[in-house]
């Protein structure tokens, strides 16, 4: 059932139409103006707060009170660093939102109004009330209007969660937040601001909504988890210090705290937001405006891109080539298209052409059929009766095109030319409902160039594992011809998508065929519905409203600023410059963020597992915890913290492969149960009589090794700046170890003490060995159960390779 947007059928009490002129800039000055609250994003104070009142940032500041309180305030160095990191997330977070706010200025919408007589363009909340808004295909719609003449389609999707355009003629009302799809409009803004339909529902939403990246969602997953965990494993490390070891508050505290500070992820949640946040700064340097965090992951994980030819491979700039004629003379032919371009105002690329070519009449229609993709065709009636009928040949033509002019259409379509039929028709436009075509008056037909860089473009995604589909309205045999002269591979594999009536039809033709052709809204979106059954991660590029829907379906989408309002507004990223040379670098950095994040988060989730695990046994081992917590944060920052930060900004184009956070699971496991049972040993060294100095010292440099060796893994292969982050992580825990050594609770071994450490040492990189092979083996075995031959495709193979 439709949910209904009806207004009133009574308009306002003192509702007066507007004349033609418009309003007089006067009376639009003294009329309530179109302001909603502007969609700046997250204020500052919001940013601040949401930063500062963490879970993590809590516990953090519960743990310090109660070193605190205890007098312990050496160990309370965690504090600083924690400050520190949030100090640094706010401030990457306000460049951010800064930043796309002077971008989305930039693109922003205008709106078309009528005042004084003139047609001028507006910010929508510069529309007053009683303005004549003038709407075409592709306008979104800022104010609730009444319709005061034309007529044409609009999509309320956004509203009401129907798919369906609803036919729009005078008298009927225009809701803000929908969009014309076909036709042309001039409406009478009635209700604005937040007395319309769509300033409603922002008042009723009062909650901020966050858009929550896969990635996010994954650390969220992990938060949820840890949270079970450290406030009951704390709680009863700290009750075995007290009840069953004796220990005084003051003694027991400490370690305690520093069990639940390697227990506490906190520092991969910041640098996942930090990665995503240069990420988008750094895309915003290339005019991509990124309105969802989504998109740059999305993209990062593309194994399909989506494409719509024109605007994208090609320029969009058409040019009429030849007009051919037909039942008629040539100049018959011109005059009849000049006739038909007069009846239309629309400022699409092929009407355009054609007027550059012909020109164009002034001969008000009597009635006008609108173009539309599901249509592929337009129609004028004038007052004598005739009416000229403007479409690709078939829908043109009703499907019943004379053998001459097939054999036409057919030489030239192979030549990779856009061909339309000109035809007339005698009789009045009916609704959806044209008069029987009486002659063909021209074939006509239009050149698209290919984009200078298109070629370079498909060729990298091709060496980057990334399948192309070109998804267009056109003949399938001319966006084929385009298509292999962009360089997209298989481009002789095309469907004519009128041929693919049913949902299982569609599902074995996505993968099968690389050029689709004649493709309806509507089939496009069921396209990249069924990519994203088979398994693959989808984007869409485009710039009409017919790609709307197939849009909104893609895991990431992505548009042209020269496109439509509508599709700007979809889409999770908007090329300021539609340049499609510029989706590469948005796929580089998607990569860059994400693998960059699962190398580093190696390295926060090993301390994350050796705190639970040694936690753990801690609780059944005689002697007490082994670390402080200045201790904690000298091997963390060292071989975590610095480093991970410093691999999270590197450079790097690997496909993501694999569950984020299993992977990395499995990849820290090696160094946290290594930590961890060298830990156990040294918890267990004061039982035969060894000092509680000296077997945190143990345990310290044991962990700082195997953080080390961790490091060099997630390094691997390395480079200059990857051998230099981890000669560097080495040499500032050696020289802070050795010159502060009071300052971290750390002694000067002595004989005994220094072979105790090398046999230590010795143990934590056997059992790190021997569970890194285990690991292996276990991922290995995972990849080979994927769905499908992913696990040996040869991307999978060298990621496998890699990540050895």
């Amino acid at each position: 059932m439709k949910k209904s947007l009806e207004r009133p059928s009574s308009l306002p009490t003192g509702w007066i139409r507007t004349g033609s002129e418009g309003l007089t800039e006067a009376e639009a000055e003294n009329r309530k103006k179109n302001l909603l609250p502007p969609d700046e994003g997250k204020p500052v104070y919001r940013i601040i707060t949401d930063n500062i009142f963490t879970l993590f940032n809590g516990l953090n500041l519960l743990l310090a009170l109660a070193l605190l309180l205890v007098g312990s305030y050496r160990n309370m160095l965690f504090v600083a660093v924690v400050a520190l990191n949030t100090g640094i997330a706010i401030v990457q977070e306000i460049r951010a939102r800064n930043t796309i706010r002077r971008l989305k200025l930039l693109r922003a919408a205008r709106v078309r109004v009528i005042r004084e007589g003139q047609e001028i363009q507006l910010l929508p909340e510069q529309v007053a009330e009683g303005d004549l808004m003038v709407l075409r295909a592709g306008d979104q719609v800022t104010a609730d209007a009444v319709v005061i003449s034309g007529n044409g389609r609009a999509d309320e999707s956004l509203l009401t969660g129907e798919s369906d355009d609803i036919p729009k003629a005078a008298g009927a009302w225009m809701y803000s937040g929908s969009y014309l799809t076909e036709g042309r409009c001039v409406c009478q803004a009635v209700y604005v601001g937040e007395d319309s339909y769509l300033g409603k529902l922002t008042r009723e939403a009062k909650t901020h909504r966050k858009t929550v990246s896969g990635l996010e969602k994954e650390m969220n997953r992990l938060i949820q988890w840890d949270s079970l965990a450290v406030l009951p494993l704390g709680l009863l490390l700290f009750l075995k210090a007290t009840r069953i070891l004796g220990l005084t508050v003051s003694r027991a505290v400490p370690p305690t705290v520093a069990a639940v500070l390697g227990m506490i992820p906190e520092g991969l949640i910041l640098l996942t937001s930090i990665a995503l946040t240069v990420g988008l700064l750094r895309l915003a340097k290339k005019n991509v405006l990124v309105q969802s965090l989504n998109g740059i992951e999305g993209l990062a994980r593309v194994d399909v891109l989506c494409l719509d030819k024109t605007g994208t491979l090609t320029s969009g700039h058409m040019k009429l080539e030849t007009l051919i004629p037909q039942d008629c003379e040539e100049e018959e032919a011109r005059e009849a298209l000049r006739r038909f371009l007069g009846a239309f105002d629309d400022r699409g690329g092929t009407l355009e052409a054609l007027r550059e070519a012909v020109g164009s009449g002034s001969e008000i229609p009597v009635a006008i059929q609108p173009f539309s993709s599901a249509r592929k065709k337009s129609a004028a009636t004038f007052e004598d009766g005739v009416t000229y009928i403007l479409g690709a040949p078939e829908y043109a033509l009703a499907g019943k095109v004379p053998e001459a002019l097939r054999e036409q259409t057919e030489a030239l379509t192979k030549e990779g030319r856009r061909l339309l039929v000109l035809a007339e028709a005698r009789g009045v436009i009916q609704g959806d409902v044209l008069p029987e075509v009486t002659r063909i008056l021209a074939l006509l037909s239009l050149k698209d160039e290919i984009r200078p860089r298109a070629r370079e473009t498909v060729n990298y995604f091709a060496q980057e594992g990334v399948t192309m589909k070109v998804i267009s309205g056109d003949d399938p045999l001319t966006v084929s011809r385009i298509a292999g002269e962009a360089g997209i591979g298989q481009a002789e594999e095309y469907v004519d998508a009128r041929t693919l009536s049913t949902e299982e039809a569609i599902r074995e033709a996505c993968e099968k065929y690389t050029v689709f052709g004649r493709v309806t809204p509507e089939q496009k979106k069921r396209l990249i519905i069924a990519l994203k059954e088979k398994g693959h991660t989808v984007a869409m590029t485009g710039d009409g409203v017919n790609d709307i829907p197939a849009l909104r379906a893609a895991d990431c989408s992505i548009a042209m600023a020269e496109g439509a309002d509508a599709v700007r507004s979809t889409a999770m990223i908007t090329l300021l410059r539609s340049d499609f040379e510029a989706v590469p670098e948005i796929l580089l950095e998607g990569r860059r963020v994400i693998n960059n994040i699962s190398r580093s988060a190696t390295l926060f989730l090993t301390k994350t597992i050796f705190s639970l695990l040694l936690t753990l046994l801690a609780l059944f081992l005689p002697g007490p915890y082994p670390f402080m917590p200045i201790q904690m944060s000298l091997v963390s920052t060292c071989t975590v913290g610095i480093p991970g930060f410093l691999l999270a900004l590197e450079k790097t184009r690997d496909r993501i492969q694999g569950d984020f956070l299993k992977r990395v699971t499995l990849r820290a496991l090696p160094g946290g149960v290594a930590v961890a049972l060298c830990g156990a040993v040294a918890t267990v060294l004061p039982l035969f009589g060894w000092d509680q100095t000296v077997c945190a010292t143990l345990a310290t440099w044991t962990a700082a090794l195997i953080g080390v060796t961790v490091l060099v893994r997630v390094a691997w292969p390395f480079n200059l700046p990857r051998l230099g982050v981890v000669a560097g992580a080495a040499a500032l825990f050696v020289l802070s170890a050795t010159l502060f050594e009071p300052v971290f609770y750390l002694t000067n071994l002595k004989g005994m003490e220094w072979l105790a450490l090398a046999l230590l040492m010795v143990f934590g990189i056997g059992v790190y060995i021997g569970v890194y092979l285990l690991e292996r083996k276990i991922s290995g075995d995972l990849t080979a159960k994927k769905k499908g031959p992913a696990g040996n495709r040869p991307e999978a193979a060298a990621a496998r390779k890699a990540d050895g």
